[in-house]
């Protein structure tokens, strides 16, 4: 079934689907964009919801094929490292990559959306409609129905994509019809923004580091910004003691601070007003299935698999995908029956396990970090990939710097965990019966 001659919906004009425009419009489609939003190049950026992204390599190699990411990067800021921020005592700065000179980088979400729905619009064959808010699809026909500010209107697509996110409306109609299950784990956690603002117009901390301030069963992260401020999150419990209900009124803010994070308050003359202001935001992991209905309807990105942010790989996961659709679609000959499957089968167990790798490093950002006993395992992990290059490689740098698969850096990282657990027993075995020997060649004497 090819359809160069019929349009295609992208419902949701976030990144995942300004770049899935940018790569059909570049296949010859005209792209119909719809956004529940106004158009946020011209719109107020809502309070407190930004979260930096961590671009790296995966999302890099989307932009690079469409031409985008040498303009991307001109005001990106490379972070080579976590900076640990303690209770008391020093800094620590602990770098990413062995080498030292690999570096996710902090970007401004807005403008990367913009530059990429700059990007779509000016291709042939794109249109956007925004204060567009999905409200009827049916999956068999691919009749849509909107809400706008000039009442209802209704839209036909050859095939609809859906890349509105975790609360994907998408997703949503596709439940209605009994053609998916659904599964959403909301963690106990949620998420507020801060601001550490520049300090005679230079950046109040270290600008090459993503700076965590790990505290057990919660945190704060801060990434810097090219006006040389930082943004900064907070990853609370949302009920209990230290959590998001537990603080209010300013005095219990600020003894909070002063108590946990004593090295924050004389940077951020605004943090209790900016607590105070900033909503709190929720924090979970959608599973659903199918991810598709043949040759009509999909979800990418959030819409499919979201994800918790504590990789920095949901962007970047959301552009591997556009990227293994347009490999589909090349597969296929454009035959999007058998090109929306193909894209599922390859895409789920990887969405899978990033979503399991994201848990995982939630718990090592808040409780593991700041740990001596962490610190030297990652200064050993350095050495055997310095000793073994190419053989030896960090799950961390396999996630953020290559493009190797989600499920493939799993199984590998599982692999090499099992032989290092190999040879420390051989070599604790070794040592045991060298200690034997020399205690028995004592008692002979």
């Amino acid at each position: 079934m090819t359809l160069e001659a019929d349009e295609i919906a992208v419902v949701g004009a976030g990144l995942a689907g300004c770049l899935t425009a940018c790569f059909l419009a570049r296949r010859g489609y005209r792209v119909a964009l719809y956004e529940r939003r106004p158009d946020p190049r011209t719109g107020t950026v809502e309070r407190g919801r930004s979260i930096n992204l961590a671009l790296s390599e995966r999302g890099l190699d989307a932009l690079r094929r469409i031409g985008l990411a040498e303009q991307v990067m001109a005001d990106a800021l490379p972070m080579r490292g976590r900076m640990i921020h303690p209770v008391q005592g020093e800094t620590n700065f602990q770098q990413y990559s062995v080498s030292g000179d690999r570096a996710i980088n902090s970007i401004s979400r807005g403008a990367l959306n913009n530059a990429l729905l700059d990007a779509a619009t000016r291709l042939p064959g794109v249109r956007a409609a925004f204060d567009h808010r999905l409200v009827g699809l049916d999956p068999a026909t691919g009749a849509m129905r909107f809400e706008t500010p000039a009442g209802e209107v209704t839209a036909t697509a050859a095939v609809v994509l859906g890349t509105d996110g975790a609360g994907s409306a998408v997703r949503q109609q596709l439940l209605g019809y009994g053609l998916l299950t659904e599964h959403v784990e909301f963690l106990d956690y949620g998420y507020k923004e801060l601001t550490i603002p520049a300090v005679d117009g230079e950046f109040a901390l270290d600008p090459d580091a993503l700076h965590i301030w790990p505290r057990g069963t919660s945190m704060m992260i801060a990434l810097p910004n090219p006006d040389r401020s930082f943004t900064c999150t907070l990853f609370w419990p949302n009920e209990g003691p230290g959590s998001f209900a537990a603080l209010a009124d300013p005095a219990a803010i600020e003894a909070h601070f002063a108590t946990h994070y004593p090295d924050v308050p004389p940077l951020a003359p605004k943090l209790v007003d900016d607590y105070q202001q900033n909503p709190v935001g929720q924090l979970g992991t959608v599973y659903c299935t199918p991810w598709q209905v043949p040759g009509r309807v999909a979800l990418l990105g959030d819409a499919a698999h979201a994800i918790v942010p504590f990789y920095g790989q949901g962007a970047n996961c959301a552009f591997e995908d556009v990227v293994e659709l347009d490999r589909c679609l090349d597969e296929c000959g454009d035959d999007w029956a058998a090109a929306l499957p193909l894209f599922q089968q390859r895409r789920q167990d990887n969405a899978g396990a990033i979503a399991e790798m994201a848990l995982a490093n939630f718990v090592e950002m808040r409780d593991k970090v700041a740990s001596p006993l962490f610190q030297l395992g990652r200064r050993v992990e350095h050495a055997l990939e310095r000793a073994l290059p190419g053989r030896y490689v960090s799950r961390y740098e396999l996630v953020s710097f290559t493009t190797t698969p989600y499920a493939e850096v799993r199984r590998r990282v599982r692999r090499q965990h099992q032989v290092l657990g190999a040879v420390a027993a051989g070599a604790a075995a070794l040592l045991l019966g060298a200690l034997t020997a020399a205690v028995r060649s004592g008692r002979r004497r």
